[in-house]
C-alpha cells in the first residue's frame, strides 16, 4: 500500500508540474505602455499598416533546413541533423554547416522584384533577418568575418553582396518601412559559445556571473553590431530582436524553472540563465541613432517590447495592446524546396482574422539559395493585392470593435470615425454571394447607408428582432466584385 501511495504521489507531482508549465505558457505577458512621444507616434502609424513581410534568409538555405537550430544541442524532431556528410557527429556537422558560408552565391538576388511584389500586395513594412542565431551576418559588419561579405564567401565579389543594405534600400524606395531582425544569441561568437566549453543548449555555454569580463565582451559585440545597423543602413523603423532567453533573469525565475524540471515536465529542453544584455542601455543608444525607433525585444516582459509577437498563431480574441502575428506563408521560416503554400483564400482570411482583433500580420516568405522566392509566393501576393485594391479601406487605419467576429462575419472600425466594416468570409469553393448577409454584432441606426466595396450602389438592409439583414442584388450575386471575403461598409453618420 505504501508503494502505491508513493506512485500516486509521484504522478500527482508530475501532473502539477505539467499544469504549472501549461499555465506558464498560456499566461498573457504584461505589456508596458510606451511613454516616449516619438515612439508612441510611430507605433500608432505601425498599427495603421496592418500588413508586413518577414524574410528568413541565410547560408542555411542551401540545405533547405530550418534556420540555425540544427547546430543547437537540444533534441527536437523538427531540427534534426540530416544534411552533410557527418550528421551523426555533432562537431563535424557544425563545421560543415559553417562551411556553407563559402558556397553561398545567390546570383538571382533582385530585391527590387520582392519590394514591388510586396507593395502591390498591400504590405507596408519589412522585417529582414540581418543575423539569425547561427551568427551568420547578412550585412557587412566589422565585428566578425562570419558574414556574406567576407572574401571566403562566393557572393562577396558581387556588387550587391551587402544584401541587408540592398534589401532595405529597395523596400524603402517602394515606400515600405525597413525593420531589422537581429538575433541576440550568437552561436558562432566565441563570447557566447566559448570554444573551451561544449554547448549544452541554446544558452550561453558558461555562467556570465562567473565570467563577467567574457560576458561583457559579448554585450559589447552585440551592441556594436546593432548600432552598426542603425548607423550605416539608412532609416530603420523597427528593431526586431529574437532570442528572448538572452535577458536578465532573477533568482525567482531560475528557481521556478528548476521546480518545473523537478516535477517531471518532459517539454523543457533548455535552462534559464541570467544573460543581462543591458537592453535598457542599448535602446537609449539605438534611439539616439534612430529617434522614434520601435523596439521589439521579443518574449522579454518589460518596456523594450513595444509590441507583442505571437508566433504562427492568432489569438482567440482581441488583445488590449499592440501586437503582430508572425506567420509562415509556405514551407518553413527558411527555404524549403518543395514548399506547400497556404491558399490565397487562407491568407486573406488570416489577414482579416488578425486585423479584426486589432493586430498586424507579418507574413514570412523565405528566399531560395539562388536568391529568389518560390513562384507560388508571387502568385499569393498577387491575389492578395487584387483583393486589397477593392477592400483595403477595411484593413488600413482600422481598430478592433466588439464582437470582433461572429461566425463568418468579422468587424473592423475605421480609426477616429463611426464607419464600421463587415468582412464576410466565403467558404471554400463559395463563389456566389448569399441572398442575405446576416449580422447582429453592431446595430446600425435607422437611415444608415450600407455599401458593398467594389459595387457603386447602396444596398437595402433591414433591422430584425434577432438579427440584421443586408440584401444582395441578383445582378452581383453571381459576379461579386472580389473573391474570398466580401466587405460591407456601414456609414453610421
Amino acid at each position: 500500500m505504501l508503494n502505491n501511495y508513493k506512485i500516486l504521489g509521484s504522478i500527482f507531482l508530475m501532473l502539477c508540474g505539467l499544469l504549472l508549465f501549461s499555465q506558464h505558457e498560456e499566461d498573457k505577458q504584461k505589456y508596458y505602455p510606451v511613454t516616449d512621444p516619438a515612439v508612441l507616434e510611430k507605433l500608432e502609424q505601425w498599427q495603421d499598416m496592418k500588413f508586413g513581410l518577414l524574410m528568413h534568409w541565410g547560408a542555411y538555405s542551401q540545405w533547405g533546413i530550418v534556420e540555425s537550430w540544427s547546430i543547437c544541442p537540444e533534441d527536437y524532431g523538427w531540427c534534426e541533423r540530416k544534411k552533410g556528410e557527418n550528421p551523426n557527429n555533432y562537431f563535424e556537422y557544425v563545421k560543415e554547416y559553417e562551411k556553407l558560408k563559402t558556397t553561398f552565391n545567390p546570383t538571382d538576388f533582385y530585391p527590387e522584384k520582392w519590394a514591388k511584389a510586396a507593395k502591390e500586395a498591400g504590405m507596408k513594412y519589412l522585417v529582414f533577418t540581418t543575423k539569425h542565431h547561427d551568427g551568420f551576418c547578412m550585412f557587412d559588419t566589422k565585428y566578425t568575418d562570419y558574414k556574406i561579405t567576407d572574401s571566403a564567401c562566393l557572393f562577396s565579389q558581387n556588387k550587391k553582396s551587402n544584401v541587408s543594405l540592398e534589401i532595405f534600400n529597395a523596400f524603402r524606395k517602394e515606400g515600405l518601412w525597413a525593420g531589422a531582425y537581429f538575433s541576440k544569441p550568437d552561436w558562432h561568437s566565441p563570447f557566447y559559445w566559448d570554444p573551451y566549453f561544449p554547448p549544452k543548449d541554446r544558452n550561453v555555454n558558461y555562467n556570465p556571473d562567473e565570467y563577467p569580463e567574457k560576458w561583457q565582451k559579448f554585450v559589447d559585440f552585440t551592441h556594436n553590431q546593432i548600432l552598426e545597423l542603425l548607423s550605416d543602413y539608412g532609416k530603420i523603423d523597427i528593431l526586431w530582436l529574437d532570442g528572448g532567453w538572452v535577458a536578465k533573469a532573477d533568482e525567482e525565475e531560475i528557481s521556478d524553472y528548476w521546480k518545473q524540471k523537478e516535477f517531471g515536465s518532459g517539454f523543457l529542453k533548455s535552462s534559464i540563465v541570467n544573460q543581462d544584455i543591458k537592453m535598457d542601455e542599448l535602446v537609449l543608444k539605438a534611439r539616439e541613432k534612430q529617434p522614434g525607433l520601435i523596439v521589439v525585444d521579443r518574449a522579454v516582459e518589460g518596456p523594450n517590447q513595444n509590441y507583442l509577437t505571437p508566433e504562427n498563431r492568432v489569438p482567440n480574441k482581441a488583445l488590449s495592446f499592440p501586437w503582430e502575428s508572425c506567420i509562415i506563408a509556405g514551407g518553413g521560416w527558411s527555404w524549403v524546396p518543395e514548399s506547400e503554400f497556404k491558399t490565397s483564400r487562407e491568407l486573406i482570411h488570416l489577414l482579416v482574422d488578425i486585423v479584426c482583433k486589432g493586430g498586424n500580420l507579418l507574413l514570412n516568405i523565405a528566399p531560395s539559395p539562388q536568391g529568389d522566392w518560390h513562384p507560388e509566393a508571387y502568385k499569393r501576393l498577387a491575389d492578395i493585392g487584387e483583393w486589397m485594391k477593392i477592400n483595403s479601406e477595411a484593413i488600413y487605419e482600422t481598430r478592433a470593435i466588439e464582437p470582433y467576429k461572429e461566425g463568418k462575419v468579422c468587424y473592423t472600425l475605421k480609426k477616429n470615425s463611426k464607419t464600421v466594416y463587415l468582412l464576410c468570409l466565403a467558404d471554400e469553393g463559395e463563389q456566389e454571394m448569399p441572398e442575405y448577409i446576416r449580422f447582429k454584432g453592431v446595430q446600425p441606426k435607422k437611415g444608415c447607408k450600407v455599401k458593398l466595396l467594389g459595387y457603386n450602389k447602396e444596398l437595402e438592409w433591414r433591422q430584425g428582432a434577432k438579427e440584421n439583414l443586408i440584401a444582395i442584388p441578383n445582378e452581383i450575386r453571381k459576379t461579386p466584385p472580389c473573391k474570398f471575403v466580401w466587405v460591407f461598409k456601414l456609414m453610421l453618420e
